[in-house]
């Protein structure tokens, strides 16, 4: 749709995006003159079709089955709970941790 990415407009200056600004007609950069950079930014990807936020790549991890294994041990945590065994409780939150610090690390 568009030859522009977020991550390619997010490093241009608040001048080239206003040039960009000025090329649309619609209703999102109205006043593009007047905007700074952390109004323009979003502007001008609302008109041109783009996500406004930057997609963090899960290098070398399957985030699905991550995901997935979260909801199965959420389920454990609840048995746990439920069963006042605290013990397991603390294993399967642990295990939960691990989960999302592998999830957020591959992330950044």
């Amino acid at each position: 749709m568009s030859e522009h990415s977020y991550e390619e407009l997010k490093k241009k200056s608040v001048d080239e995006l206003r040039e960009i600004a000025k090329g649309l007609d619609h209703p999102a950069v109205q006043g593009y003159s007047q905007l700074n950079k952390e109004h323009l930014l979003p502007a001008v990807c609302k008109a041109l079709g783009l996500d406004s936020h930057a997609h963090h790549d899960a290098s070398g991890v399957d985030k699905a089955a991550i995901k997935a294994r979260i909801r199965t041990l959420k389920v454990e945590r609840g048995q746990a709970l439920g069963a006042h065994d605290a013990k397991q409780l603390k294993q399967v939150r642990r295990r939960i941790h691990r989960l999302k610090h592998e999830l957020r690390s591959a992330t950044h």
